[in-house]
Parts: structure tokens; sequence; C-alpha cells
């Protein structure tokens, strides 16, 4: 036996793609759960979902995860179905990545060294056995309520992604009662079908810039800009999110100073760039982004833009 893909020690509690929650409610509603109540207590919207640049904590994730097991639905006896909902497309850029690599091993190692652009909350590894991948999963660090339910997912989604490199034609075994998935390992020097060495190099740039930016913010200064972008239209307040992080305001504040920020260094940061993608646009007026930001009037956005840039914000008023 020898080992092929060693498992990484990084943590679940990382910021994801909405894509992922996406994923679990529509599942939710196919087995008869409505959305409302796949989302209970996440803050979330099914109309949140539908913006494929935002993010959601880890526990928003796994509320609805939660909520599922709690309700007792037909989802809850289904991982294996729900798992095989994901596609390389859930992944945004990181899923073009996989597919524009070279070979199999290619791809397989670059989903281990950027785990945290994905939905798993299990951690994968690979060893070759009997002339075969094994798939496995390191799971000693999930919560012990939804573990099996989430090694079950996260398994079941790896061999979807996997035959979807090779366009369904990877001959692949899936023991949900083992936890492992199993393919000859003759696959993996093959080339990829939609294999681009140009492709995945911008692709590469791209995710290290994102994986950069969230691995080196304080895991609490991150799940503060998740909630802020979520909560910006309608209570970007820290009391708000102190809430959501069932934190008292005061306690948010010092453990946000003990990071090096602040409540309102965060707000800013989270405006600005939201702020620049709108007015990008060109089809929002300077009132209409004032609100998408949390402003009362577009005087009070025009004030903080001069502050940020030095300049108005430019756009119909």
């Amino acid at each position: 036996m020898t080992t092929l893909l060693e498992p990484v020690t990084r943590d679940w509690d990382f910021p994801r793609s909405a894509a992922s929650i996406a994923v679990l409610v529509a599942h939710a509603e196919a087995t008869g759960l409505p959305a409302r109540s796949a989302l209970a207590g996440t803050g979330l919207s099914a109309r949140d979902l539908e913006d494929v640049e935002r993010e959601v904590t880890a526990d928003q994730e796994l509320r609805v995860v939660r909520n599922l097991l709690r309700a007792g639905a037909a989802a809850t006896r289904s991982p294996v179905v729900l798992g095989r909902r994901y596609r390389l497309e859930t992944f945004g850029i990181a899923g073009y990545a996989l597919v524009s690599s070279w070979t199999l091993l290619d791809a397989m190692n670059f989903a281990l060294r950027f785990l945290d652009l994905t939905f798993t909350f299990s951690i994968p590894y690979a060893r070759i056995e009997d002339d075969d991948v094994v798939i496995e999963a390191y799971d000693e660090a999930l919560p012990a309520d939804v573990r099996a339910f989430l090694v079950v997912r996260d398994l079941a989604a790896v061999e979807a992604v996997l035959r979807e490199l090779f366009l369904g034609d990877l001959p692949t075994s899936f023991d949900a009662s083992r936890g492992s998935v199993r393919f000859p390992a003759s696959y993996l020097d093959a080339a990829l079908p939609h294999a681009s060495p140009a492709a995945v190099a911008l692709a590469e740039e791209l995710c290290a810039g994102l994986a950069s930016r969230r691995r080196d913010a304080s895991p609490l200064a991150q799940q503060v800009r998740i909630l802020l972008a979520q909560r910006l239209a309608f209570d970007p307040s820290a009391a708000g999110v102190a809430a959501a992080l069932a934190l008292g305001e005061r306690t948010l504040r010092r453990r946000l100073a003990a990071d090096g920020t602040s409540y309102s260094a965060l707000l800013d940061e989270v405006r600005i760039s939201l702020a620049a993608r709108l007015l990008a646009t060109g089809s929002l007026s300077v009132t209409e982004v004032a609100h998408r930001l949390g402003y009362t009037e577009a005087a009070s956005f025009i004030h903080a833009h001069r502050r940020w840039h030095g300049t108005t914000p430019t756009g119909r008023v």
C-alpha cells in the first residue's frame, strides 16, 4: 500500500461559496423540505444564493445540514444522492482549474492545495492499494452530530467530480459504508479531455489570490466580512453581526481589536469592494448603490466615497 496524497491538516472552518448551500437547498426541496426550512437560522434567503460571488461561513452551511438532520427529511437518508449533485461549476474558478489540468493526478494535487476554495468539511486523502487509487477522508475534526452525513456527502461529491473530469468515462466504485472511493490507478497519468496549460495557469493565479486573501485574515475578521456582505442592505450594524455570531457587541469589538482590525475598518473594506463593482456596471444610480451599501441617503455614500478615494462616485444620480 502506497500513500499517494497525504491528508492536509487545515481546518474546515473556512469561508466558502454560497453555491454549496444552493446545492443543499435544491436537494432539500427535491426531498420535500422547503427552502425556507432548510435555511432557517442562517440569515440567508433563497434569493441570496443566486449571487455567484456571495460567500458564506462554515457555520451557515452546517446550520443547513443540521436543519436537514433535524427535520428527518428524506434528504437525511440520501447523502450519496446529495453528494452527486455537485458539479465542477459548483467550485467556480477552482472547478475551471481542475477541468483544465493536464492529468487527473495534477487535478487531485491542485484540489488538495486549494481545499479551502471548495465546499468540503472532511479532508480527503488518497493511497494506492492493489492497483487502485483509494480515496478516504480524515474526519476527526468534524462535529460529531454531522460527521457521518458530511463524510458520505463529501466523498460522493469527490466521485462525481472525478467522473465529470473524464466526461463520465472514469470507472469508479463508491462504498458509503466504508467511506471510500476507488478507481484504477492507471488513470492517474491520463490526459484530461479539456486539458489546457494556459487556462490552468491563469486559473491557478486567480485561485492563489483568492486563497491568500482568505488565509491571511483572522477567522473572526473573515466571518465578519462575509456577514457584512450579506447584511449590508438591511442591517450592517455591529450589534446585528455580533448577534449573528452569538457574541456580544463589546466582545466582538474587543476580539477584532486583538486581531489588529476594527468593525468600522471591515465595514469600509466591504463597502469599498462592493461599491466599485456596482458602479462599474453603469446600470445603477448613485442613490441605488448607496442603498445597496446600507446608506439611508446618497449624501452619506458620496461623503464616504470621497473619504476613501478623494473623489465623488461617478454614475447616474
